[in-house]
């Protein structure tokens, strides 16, 4: 999860502010319920230029200490390259403000490393609608994987009978998409 902060989501014009943080606050619960280890970064905290993670994910991470960067690509952070390094996994699943910057730059180097990279393409966001398809076909055609968090969702569950079948379908049926048109 890298740059959900006020400043970076006011920059987002490639879709609806509020309907991209509801996609990844979604995101966020379902990747937690399945036990996803969460890295979590944020971008000039500490220098005093930007705030912090927006509450609504904030929330969801009290577990998940971030770690403040001052570089646009967080994968030349040593800390956070560390924390990817350290959960072991070689999937990644991409949540970022903005597309063609903070993801793209930090997907394209994890792709080089050897990582599967996964972009949750409806959260996340860039400056504008061009800027984001352009931020996903780098990635894509670097060997990216486009999903969407309903799909995300369903691919991790993949079998109504597993237990964390109830928490899902509160996330994607109940909170979201019986209540959205």
């Amino acid at each position: 999860l890298i740059d959900f902060q006020p400043q970076q989501l006011g920059g987002v014009h490639s879709m609806d502010r509020d309907l991209l943080v509801k996609n990844a606050v979604s995101t966020v619960r379902t990747i937690t319920t399945f036990g996803v280890p969460v890295v979590h970064s944020t971008v000039n905290v500490a220098t005093g230029r930007e705030q912090p993670t927006l509450p609504e994910l904030a929330d969801l991470l009290t577990d998940v200490k971030p770690l403040d960067r001052t570089t646009i690509n967080s994968w030349e952070d040593t800390e956070f390259v560390q924390a990817v390094h350290a959960t072991g996994r070689r999937k990644l699943i991409f949540c970022a403000l903005w597309t063609e910057m903070c993801m793209a730059f930090a997907a394209l180097d994890a792709l080089r490393e050897g990582y599967e990279v996964y972009p949750v393409v409806d959260a996340i966001g860039g400056t504008s609608p061009e800027a984001h398809r352009a931020g996903l076909d780098r990635v894509i055609q670097a060997g990216g994987q486009p999903i969407s968090w309903v799909s995300l969702a369903g691919e991790l569950l993949r079998d109504w009978a597993r237990p964390q079948a109830a928490a899902i379908a509160e996330i994607v049926v109940t909170d979201r998409l019986s209540k959205e048109q």
